[in-house]
C-alpha cells in the first residue's frame, strides 16, 4: 500500500470550519469528498480561525513538517477584513511559498477578491497578488474560495449558503465550496505524486 499523500490546509477561520460542527467543516468535507473519488490523501487543518497572512507566514514553518508533501494556502480575509496593505500581504503570502519551496511542497493558492469599499487601487493590488504570485512560485491557482457559491455571477445568490454572520458558509455552503474546489486538490495530489 503506498502511503497517502499528506496536504496541510492553512488557513483562517474558513479552513478551521468556525461555527459548524467538526464533521462539517471544510477539511472533514473535503477528505470525505477525496475519498469518494478514490484519493490517497490524508488532509491536516492548519486553519487558524481570525489568522492573517503574516498569522500564517509566522506558522507556515512548523505546519511544513516531514511528513507534509502538499499545502492549499486560503488566506487574505482577515487581512480584507483589517485594511492591511496589500503589499503586506502579498509579502507576507510569499513568505509562506519561499517555505514551501524550501521544503520541496507543492501547493494550490486559492485567490480572494476585496470589495471595492478600499477603492478601485487596493482591489487591484489585493486581486492580483494570488494569481501573480501562484504563478511565480509555480503553484496551482484557485480563483476563489466562494466561487461554488456564486451562481452566474451573482453573489446575492451565496447569502443562502451563508451563515447568520453572512461571512462564513454554513455546512451546505462548505459542500458547494469543496465541489468546486475538490478537482484543485485532486490536481495537486497528482502534481505531488509525479
Amino acid at each position: 500500500m503506498a502511503e497517502p499523500v499528506v496536504i496541510a490546509a492553512l488557513g483562517d477561520s474558513l479552513t478551521q470550519g468556525y461555527g459548524l460542527p467538526e464533521q462539517d467543516g471544510f477539511v472533514p468535507q473535503l477528505q470525505r469528498w477525496l475519498q469518494e473519488e478514490g484519493a490517497e490523501v490524508r488532509l491536516i487543518n492548519a486553519g487558524v480561525s481570525g489568522d492573517t497572512t503574516a498569522g500564517g507566514a509566522a506558522r507556515v514553518v512548523w505546519t511544513l513538517t516531514p511528513e507534509v508533501d502538499g499545502m492549499i494556502v486560503a488566506l487574505g480575509g482577515n487581512d480584507l477584513l483589517r485594511g492591511i496593505d496589500p503589499s503586506v500581504s502579498r509579502s507576507n503570502l510569499e513568505a509562506i511559498l519561499r517555505a514551501a519551496e524550501t521544503a520541496d511542497v507543492e501547493v494550490l493558492m486559492v485567490g480572494m477578491q476585496a470589495p471595492g469599499n478600499y477603492g478601485a487601487d487596493y482591489k487591484q493590488s489585493f486581486d492580483a497578488m494570488y494569481p501573480e504570485l501562484a504563478e511565480q512560485y509555480d503553484s496551482l491557482y484557485a480563483e476563489s474560495f466562494f466561487d461554488g457559491l456564486t451562481t452566474e455571477g451573482d453573489p446575492a445568490a451565496a447569502r443562502q449558503f451563508m451563515q447568520s454572520d453572512g461571512i462564513h458558509p454554513s455546512a451546505q455552503g462548505v459542500a458547494l465550496i469543496v465541489d468546486t474546489l475538490g478537482p484543485f486538490v485532486l490536481a495537486l495530489a497528482e502534481r505531488i505524486g509525479e
